[in-house]
């Protein structure tokens, strides 16, 4: 699984953010990596240098192999709170997600004998 971290200037304030953010989504979604040949994670400050109550965004994208994106987003007044949201939030339906795709996976009817 490849996973590629964007952010903006503004919240690469922190020390190892991008560091400390890829790590917690790799293993918030470790259980998917298998399945999954992408992730994006992009991380950006709504309002730039003013201050405000849940400024802070993260948008997690996930590719499944041979299936669609999925993607979330989720705002808190830390990077790293809204990063934790949204990879809990993605895992949940990734989920859901790969439980019914794989419920829809089954083999064919064997040949009737006769």
């Amino acid at each position: 699984m490849q996973v590629q971290f964007n952010s903006d200037s503004s919240v690469m304030g922190t020390a190892n953010v991008a560091e400390r953010i890829e790590a917690m989504v790799r293993e918030k979604l470790a259980r998917f990596e298998s399945k999954l040949t992408r992730v994006e994670i992009h991380v950006r400050d709504e309002n730039g240098s003013k201050h405000g109550a849940d400024d802070k965004s993260c948008t997690i994208e996930a590719r499944p192999a041979g299936g669609r994106a999925i993607g979330v987003t989720e705002k808190s007044d830390t990077v790293d709170a809204a990063a934790r949201k949204a990879a809990n939030t993605l895992a949940q339906r990734l989920q859901k997600v790969l439980d019914k795709s794989h419920r829809h996976d089954h083999d064919q009817r064997p040949e009737k004998a006769l």
